[in-house]
């Protein structure tokens, strides 16, 4: 169960056996098929970049989709099924925030 405190959701390409998820562009593969999903609903050309509410990514050396929990409150079924995707490939999911890069120092 996810909480409705996080920001954002990160599903991890890895199984909770610790199995690295595969095929190795799963999270670019899921972040395409949500792109539609967006703020102010697709539009033309949308298709061509991920949505802001799920984005594809690597932590250190494992690939992850972040997904943002405006998501769920604007298109549910999408949210759903990020979820069950993650569900149903038995892949970690871990609560959390994204922080700001600190500021640089001059």
């Amino acid at each position: 169960m996810v909480s409705s405190t996080s920001k954002q959701v990160f599903i991890q390409g890895v199984t909770h056996s610790g199995r690295t998820f595969r095929p190795s562009d799963w999270a670019e593969r899921l972040a395409g098929v949500m792109s539609p999903f967006r703020p102010g609903g697709a539009k033309p050309g949308s298709h061509l970049s991920y949505s802001p509410w799920c984005i594809p990514t690597t932590l250190g050396s494992v690939k992850c989709v972040i997904v943002h929990h405006d998501m769920r409150d604007a298109e549910p079924m999408a949210w759903d099924f990020c979820m069950n995707f993650a569900r149903d490939n038995d892949l970690q999911v871990v609560e959390a925030c994204l922080l700001p890069d600190p500021p640089a120092k001059t």
